[in-house]
């Protein structure tokens, strides 16, 4: 009966959260491969963990810090490459979905972004949080957010100006 019930969180967690952790670990990493040994840890230690949640916001925000804490511990190992192939650059688009050729050329810019815009970027349209939220799961202030999107904004804005002004 155990089992079954392990079966079904398990399922649960990979559906609802795991295309999140990975794509918000691609953000911070730029590695497929490294963003989905993120997804398996974060997925692993929250099936294991015996913690409870006063609610799915509450269990998401969990995650997504897990995820951000995982990835910056990641980036000061020492085993840890900045070298990556070019093929890796925006695998991360599932080949199943139907993405036309904007949506494809955004998801590219948004990808290229310096890291500290590109989280922040993310957070905000791709999970729908707010500056206050973002301030709080990335540790900062949300001036500095609010900062980073804008100037995130402005670097796509002049990106995609040519193709889609």
């Amino acid at each position: 009966m155990g089992e079954i019930r392990l079966h079904n969180r398990a399922s649960y967690l990979v559906d609802t959260y795991a295309d999140t952790i990975l794509r918000l670990s691609y953000s911070y990493l730029q590695s497929t491969a490294d963003a989905e040994d993120i997804t398996q840890d974060i997925l692993l230690k929250l099936l294991t963990a015996h913690t409870e949640f006063v609610s799915q916001e509450h269990e998401k925000a969990w995650i997504i810090r897990s995820t951000i804490n995982a990835c910056k511990d990641l980036l000061k190992s020492a085993r840890y490459s900045r070298v990556q192939a070019l093929d890796e650059r925006l695998e991360l688009v599932d080949e199943t979905a139907e993405f036309d050729t904007a949506q494809f050329d955004v998801l590219a810019a948004v990808e290229s972004l310096p890291s500290t815009y590109r989280s922040s970027i993310y957070l905000r349209y791709y999970e729908g949080y707010s500056s206050k939220e973002i301030a709080t799961l990335t540790r900062q202030s949300v001036t500095a957010v609010d900062k980073q999107i804008s100037r995130g904004r402005k670097i796509l804005k002049h990106q995609l100006e040519g193709e889609y002004a």
